[in-house]
């Protein structure tokens, strides 16, 4: 599956806030955004007025950026999402925010979700005692999150779990830093989703 490659510090520059794409780095004096929080290219700087049809694609376009999702992917998990009973955007978010990937950095055991994504694509935890290499994988209540026995001491975990420590787990999670275990207490709702999306507009944009 095709992936961004580029300079991920554009991404936040291009949506005018900050999306802690690079972990810790982002709340460094080297964070690209401080030095330069215009959007890039030679027009950056331009004052210009969006339309309504571009506030809408600037939410989308920030909601597959924070969750680190190409538009194929992200446009399937708004059709589940839509069919699922319940609000459609706060639906799209709960499915997110289950994705593997996803509950590997809220657990702290991951500076960011592109680097839990490799460290789920390298089999270095475990749902419920089985080995999972699939980052999108659903996780349910009740689910258990274990990091292997062999993995527990590699630089990326150890030190994501030192400059993690104190930081808040949600709420819908639960996690044992001495047996390193995260467990699902239950489903997301959108209070304990932080993220600065408007969902609603993302609905309206794939509504058209």
């Amino acid at each position: 599956m095709a992936r961004y490659v580029e300079a991920v510090c554009r991404n936040c520059r291009r949506e005018g806030l900050k999306l802690y794409l690079k972990g810790d780095r982002c709340l460094t004096a080297k964070c690209a955004f401080d030095k330069r929080a215009y959007p890039p290219g030679v027009h950056g700087q331009r004052r210009t007025k969006i339309s309504e049809y571009g506030r809408q694609l600037r939410e989308k376009q920030k909601a597959k950026r924070i969750y680190g999702m190409p538009e194929k992917q992200f446009r399937i998990y708004y059709r589940r999402s839509d069919q699922m009973k319940g609000i459609t955007g706060e639906n799209l978010i709960g499915m997110l925010e289950k994705r593997l990937d996803n509950v590997i950095f809220r657990l702290g055991l991951a500076a960011s979700r592109n680097q839990a994504r490799q460290l789920v694509l390298h089999r270095h935890f475990r749902v419920n005692g089985q080995r999972l290499n699939i980052p999108s994988y659903q996780v349910k209540v009740g689910d258990v999150v274990t990091v292997n026995d062999k993995s527990k001491e590699i630089v990326p975990i150890k030190s994501a779990i030192e400059s993690g420590t104190g930081k808040e787990v949600p709420a819908w999670l639960t996690f044992d830093l001495k047996d390193m275990k995260g467990v699902v207490e239950r489903v997301p709702v959108r209070e304990d989703v932080h993220i600065p999306v408007t969902e609603q507009l993302i609905v309206e944009l794939y509504s058209k």
